[in-house]
């Protein structure tokens, strides 16, 4: 049997690279190595695992069935290593090691949801720790916490994932708002019924699309987004409603760009949740900053009362 021991570890980060990045063009971006360089690398791991990792042509880039177990056993050797780390420093009193965070968009203008403050507080002077730190869908993030990628994650998730715990972290207060614009703009809230509603071209969250219909008795979407940016761009056009983070929204409200109609039946609290891998706990890192997390929640009543201020 061919021994593996002696594999260079900066060969299979090259590699797990490659195959996140899906082909040579963004991984050299990515690694800042040529791609002459980057097929030396994978020729010599290809050469000490005993077989061809992947498919590579101009068109494509694909995983061979050893390169797919090569890989995931790559992983998992690399959340190994950041955990033997982890834990060797936090012997010695220290936290150390990549902390692999993921949030939703769009939550950057909420003191709340934005872990900026979280960050702050827990890199303290001589702590050696790497942020890895990504947006994304709630679907997205979740797989990904589930599947290993992500140590935690922020979202509105729908608490589905097999082995990920689940922690309520804020209720967050969304609006329906229509751009300057729009005609509905000028129209006062008690002129505004179901028929305006439903003849204003409205725009769903692509992983909440029927939810989004559903709260506004909407019987067809008018456009589809993922990230909230998009969702502000389409509705400051003047063309079309949909629903917003108050707290993203309120800038461009008091710019007089936006405004939020009928917010007594319209809005909704949409619950950002704290998840991370049950067989997580009791890994230093992750423990240390889910505390600081936890420490910020803010009490359960201050969202719901947001909720219901104009």
């Amino acid at each position: 049997m061919r021994r593996l021991d002696n594999i260079d570890i900066r060969l299979l980060r090259v590699f797990t690279t490659l195959a996140d990045a899906r082909g040579f063009a963004e991984a050299q971006i990515a690694l800042n190595l040529s791609q002459s360089t980057l097929s030396t690398h994978l020729a010599e791991l290809e050469k000490r695992v005993g077989g061809q990792l992947c498919y590579r042509g101009r068109q494509q880039f694909k995983l061979t069935e050893l390169g797919n177990v090569t890989y995931e056993a790559a992983k998992k050797l690399f959340r190994d290593m950041d955990d033997f780390t982890q834990r060797v420093h936090s012997a010695n009193g220290n936290l150390a090691g990549r902390l692999r965070l993921g949030t939703s968009d769009g939550v950057f203008t909420s003191p709340h949801l934005s872990i900026s403050r979280a960050v702050e507080i827990f890199l303290q002077p001589g702590s050696d720790v790497f942020i890895d730190m990504i947006l994304g869908t709630p679907s997205d993030l979740e797989q990904r916490v589930a599947d290993g990628e992500r140590d935690i994650v922020i979202g509105p998730f729908s608490q589905r994932a097999p082995g990920v715990e689940y922690i309520d972290f804020y209720g967050e207060p969304h609006h329906v708002y229509c751009g300057k614009g729009h005609r509905l703009f000028t129209m006062p809230d008690h002129r505004i019924d179901r028929k305006e509603i439903e003849s204003a071209r409205f725009s769903v969250r692509r992983y909440r699309h029927f939810d989004d219909l559903y709260l506004v008795g909407h019987s067809r979407a008018g456009a589809s987004i993922e990230a909230m940016e998009a969702q502000l761009m389409l509705i400051l056009s003047g063309q079309f409603i949909g629903f917003l983070p108050r707290h993203f929204a309120d800038p461009w409200v008091t710019k007089g760009e936006l405004r939020p109609i009928l917010t007594q039946s319209h809005s909704f609290e949409s619950m950002q949740k704290i998840a991370y891998r049950r067989q997580s706990i009791g890994t230093p890192l992750i423990d240390a900053f889910l505390d600081v997390l936890i420490g910020l929640r803010p009490p359960p009543s201050e969202s719901r009362i947001e909720n219901f201020r104009s």
